[in-house]
């Protein structure tokens, strides 16, 4: 087993399976990250997703992750409001499409939202698609089969719903709700239509071996879009005084999953302000090909113009159509 043969493995078709990850995990780092980019280039070209997020509801969340600023469960110093109105997510949506964003999500805080509230939410959609093409994605929770209904006929193409770790791992970091709900909510909204966008966060004190095992997971599930974010330790948070990562552990993660998910979007999400332009441009050449910008969520992400710079510099196009399979 080699670095090569696995490479010319997957790029024939083939899926990489926990063994070989494990050897791909040990195995030489720079030889590791140039397969990766091939196979990146092979089945990914140079196509770039952008999107953007508003956190149209925050904080006072009923679940108990422990990594989560929002959590009602711990006292941290997150901005409390109900959901915001219409007219501020259009403006949002309206501004980011004229920077060249492709992605719009309203993103909320919660189990779920209310059936009211999505009433609400429903009506924010059709009237940002009435004054902008961007496209709408939502972030909402383990919603019901009806509230996923009402929201894809509403013009919403995307549903996110992060996974957060690997299954075996997921009921240390939270009590409240399960992998398995996560998934019933997922596989739902793919019934209904929706592209579906699910990833998770790395360095929450997880193994190499658990973060393999979510990224083998994702293979199984067909997702197509990832995110990737890195732990920001949020103060009076369970996590909140964990110990961050190294930029190689986040480098050898995205070949990882590049490896194991050939032809998926591979996201900077939260926490990429922890690394530096250096490692940003390695994880690009890597295997990010997405990427949400401007602000997120309850961290700061970076300015549009410079990450369009950033992006492009690396070979990239921002132009292409990047919808991936349902």
């Amino acid at each position: 087993m080699t670095i090569e043969s696995l490479k010319q493995q997957v790029l024939d078709g083939h899926l990489v399976n926990e063994p070989e990850a494990l050897f791909l995990a040990a195995a030489d780092k720079e030889a590791l990250y140039e397969a990766a980019h091939q196979i990146t280039r092979h089945f990914m070209g140079n196509k770039f997703d952008t999107c953007s997020i508003i956190n149209a509801k925050s904080g006072n969340c009923s679940e108990d992750c422990k990594w989560c600023a929002q959590s009602g469960h711990y006292k941290t110093q997150v901005t409390l409001y109900p959901l915001l109105p219409a007219e501020e997510c259009i403006r949002h949506a309206v501004y980011n499409r004229r920077q060249g964003i492709k992605r719009f999500a309203l993103v909320t805080s919660g189990k779920r939202v209310s059936d009211k509230e999505m009433e609400k939410i429903t009506d924010t959609i059709r009237r940002i698609k009435q004054q902008s093409d961007i496209k709408c994605c939502a972030s909402m929770g383990l919603l019901t089969r009806q509230q996923l209904q009402e929201l894809y006929d509403s013009g919403v193409e995307n549903y996110h719903c992060n996974i957060e770790t690997a299954p075996s791992y997921f009921h240390r970091l939270c009590t409240t709700h399960t992998t398995d709900q996560k998934m019933e909510t997922i596989r739902t909204a793919r019934e209904i239509g929706f592209r579906i966008c699910s990833g998770g966060i790395i360095g929450m004190g997880e193994t190499i071996e658990q973060r393999i095992e979510m990224a083998l997971f994702l293979q199984k599930e067909g997702i197509l879009s990832i995110p990737l974010n890195m732990l920001q330790p949020i103060p009076d948070t369970p996590l909140g005084e964990t110990s961050g990562l190294s930029e190689e552990e986040f480098l050898t993660t995205i070949a990882l999953f590049r490896f194991i998910n050939p032809n998926a979007y591979l996201r900077f999400s939260g926490g990429r302000a922890l690394l530096s332009e250096a490692t940003q441009r390695k994880a690009l050449r890597i295997g990010i090909n997405s990427a949400i910008i401007g602000d997120l969520l309850t961290t700061i992400g970076s300015k549009v113009e410079e990450d369009k710079v950033l992006f492009t510099s690396e070979g990239y196009s921002l132009t292409d159509n990047t919808d991936w399979a349902q």
